[in-house]
């Protein structure tokens, strides 16, 4: 095996490794909730939402991308070069628009009773399944090009200047302009919620400021609440800055793709993948790490499990 496959399939490997286990732990544990309360807060309903679409983007992009670069897998014909790019593509953008939701949503929970504002957060709150059928209908209308225009082997070589080599497929577009129009699409795509999250978590930061000014050196049983509120904020800009950190990366690296005259190396691919697809890996730890909701029932269900372990022992014994 050539060295550069090896280091490319560890590298999807490590993030397959932590980001399929994350994210398949913070949606177990979001549906236990959901089993013993019977309902889920809209903030809780958008990070399970997050974290089954960050699933897909590392399950299927990382994992299948693992198997190939060690040859254990042979799924890149035109047919799976045009679902997985368009299953990563549209689970991709998913996850830019839902981290920018639960930014907003967030934001606005700081509303006062009353205000217009906090009318906005409860209207959101009550639709906010048709949300989501909303970003899915748009998300997955602009990755249709991905159908269109993949395949898994070069096409004719005049149109190479119109393609993008994403290492085991090609995107081959039949003109510059349609190229251009496509990857301005994609950018525009990625910019609008990065700058409307990047607002949404400015705004959470001075209002963090101005609540820890507000309640300073005050004990009060509304002082848990909000505790949990602030907690809930700082984790939702962690996740902004995260994205913004490695999705920039990505979109930068595109936009060079689409500035270059001739097919640009599968490098190139590999580190927008790499960066894009890091998100969806680091995300669950950060969730894990500051959901107090996810925290406890993955505690509670390894607590369960080891006290099964210790009966079944204790029963072998006696037997």
């Amino acid at each position: 095996m050539p060295s550069e496959e090896f280091v490319r399939g560890m590298l999807y490997l490590s993030l397959t490794v932590v980001g399929v286990p994350g994210n398949t732990a913070v949606i177990l544990a979001f549906l236990l909730l959901f089993y013993q309360e019977n309902r889920l807060l809209p903030a809780d309903a958008i990070v399970l939402h997050l974290a089954c679409v960050n699933l897909l983007v590392v399950g299927v992009r990382c994992l299948l991308e693992t198997l190939a670069s060690f040859s254990l897998a042979s799924i890149f014909g035109d047919l799976g070069c045009k679902a997985v790019i368009f299953v990563y593509r549209t689970a991709r953008s998913l996850s830019i628009w839902l981290t920018f939701v639960l930014s907003a949503y967030q934001c606005l929970s700081f509303a006062p009773p009353g205000s217009r504002w906090a009318s906005i957060r409860a209207v959101v709150a009550h639709y906010l399944v048709f949300v989501f059928l909303f970003l899915w209908a748009v998300n997955t209308c602009m990755s249709s090009a991905a159908v269109l225009f993949s395949f898994g082997t070069e096409r004719n070589s005049s149109l190479i200047s119109h393609s993008i080599n994403v290492q085991f497929c090609y995107v081959h577009f039949p003109s510059k302009l349609s190229k251009e129009a496509n990857g301005a699409a994609q950018v525009g795509r990625d910019v609008v919620p990065m700058a409307l999250m990047t607002l949404a978590s400015l705004i959470i930061l001075v209002l963090l400021y101005k609540h820890s000014k507000q309640v300073k050196g005050l004990r009060s049983s509304s002082g848990v609440s909000g505790g949990a509120d602030r907690r809930a904020a700082k984790a939702v800009v962690t996740l902004v800055t995260l994205y913004v950190v490695l999705y920039g990366v990505d979109n930068g690296l595109w936009v060079y793709t689409l500035t270059v005259k001739t097919m640009t190396s599968s490098l190139i691919s590999d580190l927008r993948i790499f960066f894009s697809s890091l998100y969806a890996t680091l995300s669950p730890i950060i969730i894990i790490a500051s959901n107090r909701k996810v925290n406890g029932r993955l505690r509670c269900a390894v607590q369960e499990k080891n006290v099964k372990k210790k009966a079944s022992s204790l029963t072998a014994d006696r037997s």
